[in-house]
């Protein structure tokens, strides 16, 4: 069996965009439209993986990625935060909410499975 990646995004076409991409690469898929569906089904499914937006209704990737980090079931559950937004000071930011890596937007979708394959050794 493949290992399972949560997609935490608001946005259709880039849940679209990151699936296609993984599935491709042999990845099982699921998907949440929001960081509280993310924690729910991060609880529920424990993927090896969750790419996580930071900007979303809701609740937020921040929040959301804290919350992760903090329940002894989801703990150590790898996270990439996705941010449009990736100025100054927000590496920090993001690696104390407790993320292992960040990428930014527009995805760039050929790098994406080496950097995943990296973050899953």
């Amino acid at each position: 069996m493949g290992r399972r990646i949560l997609i935490v995004e608001d946005n259709p076409q880039n849940r679209l965009l990151l699936k296609d991409v993984l599935e491709f690469h042999g990845y099982e898929i699921m998907e949440a439209e929001d960081g509280q569906a993310g924690i729910e089904m991060a609880k529920k499914y424990k993927p090896d993986l969750i790419l996580m937006d930071l900007q979303m209704p809701v609740m937020d990737g921040f929040t959301a990625g804290k919350i992760i980090r903090g329940d002894p079931d989801t703990k150590n559950i790898k996270m990439i935060a996705v941010t449009s937004f990736a100025m100054l000071g927000d590496k920090e930011r993001i690696m104390e909410a407790g993320f292992d890596h960040y990428i930014a937007k527009p995805i760039n979708t050929r790098e994406l499975p080496d950097l995943i394959k990296e973050i899953l050794k």
